[in-house]
């Protein structure tokens, strides 16, 4: 079987080491990992240009690396070829082994910011273009040179207001690591932003059943030619339906 794999550049690590242990022929394009920092409508309209131009005669399916994403997936449509969707709301899922792994963590564990390899390796603030667009990542007094102390404050205020949401970071192991320079770059982030810190084992899993086309349909769902993606806020969190939507 050839797929076309389809990513976020934030699972890069994971994902080549999926692919060079995958029983197919995998081709893989990696996309910037800022784009789903644009919105939904853009996420989705540079998906869905990769997906049209994919060549159905050289392919037998092709598969995502990535998650829901904030509704960047919605709306996706399989034109030529099934495509091939994890059932995860963001990649810390795919990281983790599942959406119920992910869950139960999370539940347990309220205010927690992930970090992981691919996240410190390939930058931790947005992309350039996001962060014009979002304001993220910009410091004060360059908000304040722009907008005046008054406006360029309180945007700053606003903007840096999801760090209050967080009291714990935690760096995500997956073993593909050559050194702990990562995990010392993770440590130093919580404690600049003055949360606690720990660590946890990830479990790559659901990277390699994607890459070996082991979709069982509780992890997976596939999107026949003609069906799109339609989030869902249940426990399947995506299903097939047909029409442009």
């Amino acid at each position: 079987m050839r797929l076309r794999l389809i990513a976020c550049e934030v699972l890069l690590r994971e994902i080549c080491d999926a692919v060079a242990r995958s029983p197919h022929q995998v081709d893989v394009e990696f996309l910037e990992k800022g784009l789903h920092d644009y919105g939904g409508p853009a996420m989705r309209k540079e998906l869905q240009f990769k997906i049209d131009a994919t060549d159905p005669s050289k392919y037998d399916a092709i598969v995502m690396g990535y998650a829901l994403c904030g509704n960047g997936l919605h709306g996706l449509r399989a034109t030529r070829l099934p495509l091939v969707v994890p059932r995860a709301h963001d990649c810390i899922a795919l990281l983790m082994g599942g959406r119920k792994q992910y869950e139960e963590y999370f539940n347990a564990n309220p205010g927690t910011f992930f970090r992981s390899t691919g996240w410190l390796e390939r930058g931790a603030s947005l992309a350039p273009l996001a962060q014009v667009r979002t304001g993220l990542g910009t410091d004060l007094q360059s908000l304040i040179d722009k907008y005046g102390e008054d406006n360029g404050t309180y945007l700053y205020t606003e903007l840096n207001k999801y760090e209050q949401a967080y009291r714990r970071l935690v760096y995500i192991e997956t073993g593909l690591e050559h050194d702990a320079r990562f995990e010392i770059e993770a440590q130093g982030e919580a404690q600049k932003r003055g949360w606690d810190y720990a660590k946890m084992r990830g479990d790559l899993k659901l990277i390699r059943m994607l890459v070996d086309g082991e979709w069982e349909p509780k992890d997976f769902l596939v999107v026949q030619p003609g069906q799109r993606i339609v989030a869902r806020y249940d426990e399947s969190i995506i299903r097939a339906e047909r029409g442009e939507g």
